[in-house]
């Protein structure tokens, strides 16, 4: 009996040392530098298994032993579910590095920045081409709906979603903005607003003076004036899908669509584009001056003025300023529209 006993005792030794030899050595492999050699996006798809998981590692080159990966996530103390998606994975990861990365669920952020001015077409056709996101756009998006800003998503984001969020966004926006609107406007809800700040937009790219702009507007609404704005012309021709590609000529100034501001008095039924913030904001918060006029300047603003007089002297100056750069090139300089509005 006695010798039984001191067998089982001897067994239970080896069996402990043996067992503390495998855990040291399993430890010194989930601990070790990985075979990575450089740092790598790699995707864990959707509904992945361990198995799945650790075939797509081991056939990427982020692990050398597939069957570890999976013993790795077995004896984790505190296991997390594995968010599928795409994961930056550092060079020489070791296993336990790897397996902490994937259970944390910080996949790659991706990026798409939507320049202010884009008309609704150009960002859906802009989302539309974006690779890394998925689904057909099925929403029925107008002009001015969609907020101008740089949106994060992650790979295989539905291209629905995105421009939801664009679409809540600048619902957010004009809310904001039409709460903190100046007193007496001549604008009657937040829709002549957002109007109002789609052709400020397209007038000028200058924080400076994108409130100047405003005040011109504004100006003209209430005294009843035409406003006579070129981008507005040009939007009425192209319907916002194309670009005019030349000057305006005196025909298109006589158009007769609703958004020739030459013939047709006050706003135009909608947006031209897609506005920013700030000029949202220009648009209710314009400064206090009188100026009724203004064209551009030769060095990238423009010229105001409040008569008539004052404003053709800065037409002629204009003028003068683009027949000498003409003079001054080798080949007449393709035409493109004047940001001006308010022609003499």
């Amino acid at each position: 009996m006695l010798s039984f006993i001191r067998w089982v005792m001897l067994f239970m030794v080896v069996f402990v040392t043996l067992m503390g030899g495998a855990l040291f050595f399993g430890r010194d492999l989930v601990e070790a530098e990985g075979p990575l050699k450089e740092s790598k996006h790699i995707v864990i798809p959707r509904g992945a298994g361990p198995a799945i998981m650790a075939k797509v590692l081991r056939d990427e080159g982020v692990i050398s032993y597939q069957q570890l990966f999976r013993i790795a996530l077995m004896i984790d103390p505190s296991p997390k579910v594995i968010k599928a998606g795409e994961y930056e994975i550092p060079a020489r990861i070791s296993m336990q590095a790897l397996v902490d990365l994937l259970q944390s669920g910080k996949v790659v952020q991706r990026r798409i920045t939507i320049p202010e001015g884009m008309t609704t077409a150009e960002i859906v056709e802009l989302v539309r081409k974006t690779e890394a996101l998925s689904g057909q756009i099925t929403l029925d998006l107008k002009e001015g709906d969609l907020l101008p800003e740089t949106y994060f998503y992650s790979r295989d984001d539905a291209r629905d979603g995105l421009l939801s969020r664009m679409k809540e966004g600048m619902e957010k926006t004009l809310d904001e903005a039409w709460r903190k609107r100046a007193a007496g406007l001549p604008l009657a809800n937040r829709r002549d607003m957002l109007v109002l700040a789609s052709i400020i937009e397209k007038e000028t790219s200058l924080s400076t003076e994108r409130t100047r702009v405003s005040a011109v507007y504004i100006n003209r609404l209430r005294m009843k004036m035409k406003l006579e704005s070129d981008p507005t012309t040009i939007y009425g021709l192209t319907n916002g899908k194309t670009a005019l590609g030349r000057d305006l000529t005196r025909a298109d100034l006589q158009s007769t669509t609703p958004y020739n501001t030459y013939v047709v008095t006050g706003l135009p039924p909608g947006p031209i584009c897609n506005p920013g913030r700030a000029s949202i904001l220009a648009a209710v918060s314009p400064t206090r001056e009188r100026s009724i006029y203004f064209v551009a300047d030769g060095q990238g603003g423009h010229a105001f003025a409040t008569t008539l007089a004052e404003h053709n002297r800065n037409v002629a100056r204009w003028r003068e300023i683009q027949r000498q750069r003409q003079e001054g090139q080798s080949t007449p300089p393709a035409p493109s529209p004047s940001p001006a509005p308010a022609r003499p």
